[in-house]
C-alpha cells in the first residue's frame, strides 16, 4: 500500500471566509427545486453599463422550457451594501417574456447589484392545461463606468523663506461634481517626485496642505482612480523661495572671493540661537593636525565651539560655527547675536579646518579661508606672511569677520586683496569706529586692535583689560594677524 504525502491542512481563516461567502451568496441565488408537477422556469437579468448618477436599464426575461412566460410579475430588488436586499420594483413580462425598468447607478459598486425574483405560480384548477410554474431568480451587477476626473493644485508663486504656504488641492468629476478621496501631494527632489503629504478632499472636493519650502520647489497633486471617477495628476506648480532679508549689493567692479563655498545650512530656529559647547569628538578630530597640534598654547579643555545663526550675503539666515577660547566664548556668542539682531551680514562661517593644513603657516590655511571670505576664530598658526611670530588666533581670543571685504596689510602687502583696502561698505566693510559692525564688537568686550591695517580682526579683552599679544608678534606693518 503506497503511502502518499499527508494532505496540507486548510487554514481555519480560509474555511471561515469561504463559508461566510457561501452564506451570503447561496440564499440570494438558490432556487427551490421544482416539484414533480411544476414546470421549471428560468429568470435572466441584464444590467446596462452606466456612469454614477445615470440610469441603468434592467431587463428581465422569464421562460419555461425555453418558451417565454408572458403576463407574470417579477420582483426586482437592489443590494443595500450590508448583505441585505431592498425592494426596487415589480414588473410584468410582455408577450416575449421580457420586462424592464431603470435604476440610478450609485458610486459604490456594492449597491449596484440587482436581483430578479419570480415566486412561481400554482396550477389553475379551472384550466387543466395550465400547469404550475416553479420559482426562479437571477442576479446582475450594473457595470460602473468611470467619469473623467480632474485634479488641480493651486499655490502661490512665491514664498518668503521660513514662512508657510497653503497648497489647495481640488478634485472634480467631468460632470462638475466634487470628488471626496485621498490625494498625494508631491515635490520634485533629486530628479524624482517625493510625497510631502496626503490629504483627503472633502464634500466640496477641496483640501489644503500647509508647507514650508526652504528652497525653490515644484509641487504636484496625484489622485488614484475611484470606482466611479478617474484620478489624475495636476499641473506642476512652481514656488519661488525668496530671502527674508536684503541681499548684499556690492559696488560695480568689486572682486569676488577667489574660493566659492557652498551655502551653509539654512537656520531652523528663531533668532541667533547662539549655543556654546565643549568641543565634540568629531570636531576635535577634524581640528587635530590642522588648526591644533601638540605644543599649541591652548588645548581642547580651553576651547569652545560657538554655533550661531547669521544673516548671509544672500539675504537668507544660515547656521555657522567658530571655535574660540573658553573665556571668550560667551562674548563671541553675544557679538554674533547682536549682528544677527541688526541683520549685519556675514558671507560664511565655517571652522578653519575646512581649508586644510598650511605648511607655510604651520596651522589651518588662513590664506584659503580669507580668499573664501570666511569668518573664523581659533587657529594655532603663525602670523600671515610673518612665520617668525605666533598669531593671536592661536590663543583663541581673536575673531576675523568678512576678511575679503576687510583685508589685512601684511609685511608683503594687502591680503587677500588690495581692492577693498581703501573702500568701505555700509553693511560688510568698515574703516571707522562709527560702522555698525565695529560698534557691535567694541560693545561686547573686543578691541579693533590694528584698525584699518587689519580691519577684519577683533581681539577679546581679558579681565585685566589687556589683549593677549604673543612675543614677536610685530611685523613691519605693525600688525599681528
Amino acid at each position: 500500500m503506497a503511502v502518499g504525502r499527508p494532505a496540507r491542512p486548510v487554514p481555519a481563516a480560509l474555511v471561515a471566509a469561504v463559508l461566510t461567502a457561501l452564506a451570503v451568496l447561496l440564499p440570494a441565488l438558490a432556487v427551490p427545486a421544482a416539484a414533480a408537477d411544476e414546470v421549471a422556469t428560468t429568470t435572466a437579468l441584464r444590467a446596462t453599463p452606466a456612469k454614477e448618477g445615470a440610469p441603468t436599464t434592467l431587463t428581465v426575461t422569464l421562460t419555461a422550457d425555453g418558451a417565454p412566460l408572458a403576463g407574470r410579475e417579477v420582483e426586482l430588488e437592489r443590494a443595500t451594501g450590508d448583505g441585505t436586499w431592498a425592494p426596487l420594483a415589480t414588473v410584468t413580462t410582455d408577450e416575449t417574456g421580457a420586462a424592464s425598468t431603470t435604476a440610478t447607478v450609485a458610486r459604490t459598486p456594492a449597491t449596484n447589484a440587482f436581483r430578479a425574483r419570480f415566486d412561481g405560480e400554482p396550477a389553475d384548477p379551472s384550466a387543466p392545461d395550465d400547469p404550475a410554474y416553479a420559482p426562479s431568480q437571477a442576479a446582475a451587477t450594473a457595470p460602473l463606468v468611470r467619469r473623467q476626473g480632474t485634479v488641480t493644485l493651486s499655490a502661490p508663486r512665491t514664498v518668503v523663506d521660513e514662512r508657510s504656504i497653503d497648497l489647495v488641492v481640488g478634485w472634480r468629476a467631468g460632470s462638475g461634481d466634487p470628488v471626496s478621496g485621498w490625494v498625494s501631494v508631491q515635490r520634485r527632489a533629486g530628479g524624482r517626485w517625493v510625497e510631502v503629504g496626503r490629504v483627503r478632499t472633502g464634500d466640496d472636493g477641496r483640501a489644503v496642505l500647509r508647507q514650508r519650502p526652504r528652497v525653490d520647489t515644484r509641487y504636484r497633486a496625484v489622485a488614484r482612480a475611484l470606482p466611479w471617477v478617474g484620478g489624475g495628476t495636476s499641473p506642476v506648480r512652481a514656488v519661488d523661495n525668496l530671502p527674508p532679508g536684503v541681499p548684499v549689493r556690492l559696488p560695480a567692479g568689486a572682486p569676488r572671493p577667489r574660493i566659492t563655498l557652498p551655502p551653509q545650512p539654512r537656520a531652523t530656529t528663531a533668532g541667533a540661537d547662539a549655543r556654546v559647547t565643549r568641543i565634540p569628538d568629531g570636531v576635535w578630530s577634524s581640528m587635530t593636525g590642522v588648526s591644533w597640534r601638540p605644543g599649541c598654547p591652548v588645548g581642547r579643555a580651553g576651547l569652545r565651539l560657538v554655533r550661531v545663526n547669521y544673516w548671509g550675503f544672500d539675504g537668507y539666515r544660515h547656521r555657522g560655527e567658530v571655535v574660540v577660547a573658553a573665556w571668550a566664548a560667551q562674548r563671541t556668542a553675544a557679538a554674533f547675536t547682536a549682528m544677527h539682531r541688526q541683520r549685519l551680514p556675514i558671507r560664511a562661517m565655517y571652522r578653519v579646518d575646512r581649508f586644510g593644513y598650511s605648511a607655510k603657516l604651520r596651522g589651518g590655511n588662513d590664506y584659503r579661508s580669507m580668499a573664501a571670505d570666511n569668518t573664523s576664530g581659533f587657529n594655532c598658526r603663525t602670523v600671515v606672511n610673518n612665520p617668525s611670530a605666533r598669531s593671536p588666533h592661536a590663543y583663541g581670543g581673536s575673531v576675523d569677520v568678512n576678511p575679503w571685504e576687510n583685508p589685512y596689510l601684511s609685511r608683503t602687502g594687502w591680503t587677500p586683496n588690495a581692492w577693498w583696502a581703501r573702500r568701505s561698505h555700509p553693511r560688510v566693510a568698515w574703516r571707522s569706529r562709527s560702522h555698525p559692525v565695529l560698534r557691535v564688537w567694541l560693545s561686547h568686550g573686543f578691541r579693533w586692535t590694528y584698525g584699518v591695517g587689519d580691519s577684519q580682526h577683533f581681539d577679546a579683552v581679558r579681565g585685566s583689560g589687556r589683549v593677549i599679544a604673543p612675543r614677536g608678534c610685530t611685523d613691519g606693518a605693525g600688525t599681528c594677524h
